[in-house]
């Protein structure tokens, strides 16, 4: 019996340009993955020199809150 199980699951085809297909559709899928993940981290680069930029700004001001320039 698991022999036939196992042909429900396994094929490999006797004409090997059956995996023509799929090896260009894992290549299409692959390389989207890859470009999402490079936009993912250039994204994540620039929010976080943003929230650097607005961290430095606020304790900026906090700071001249706390000691005002004398006159």
């Amino acid at each position: 019996m698991w022999p036939w199980v196992l042909n429900l699951f396994l094929y490999f085809p006797e004409d090997k340009r059956e995996y023509i297909p799929a090896a260009i559709s894992f290549a299409v899928f692959f390389l989207m993955a890859v470009f999402t993940m490079r936009l993912i981290v250039v994204i994540s680069r620039r929010q976080e020199k943003e929230a650097k930029q607005l961290e430095e700004q606020l304790l900026g001001k906090q700071d001249r809150q706390k000691h005002p320039p004398h006159v």
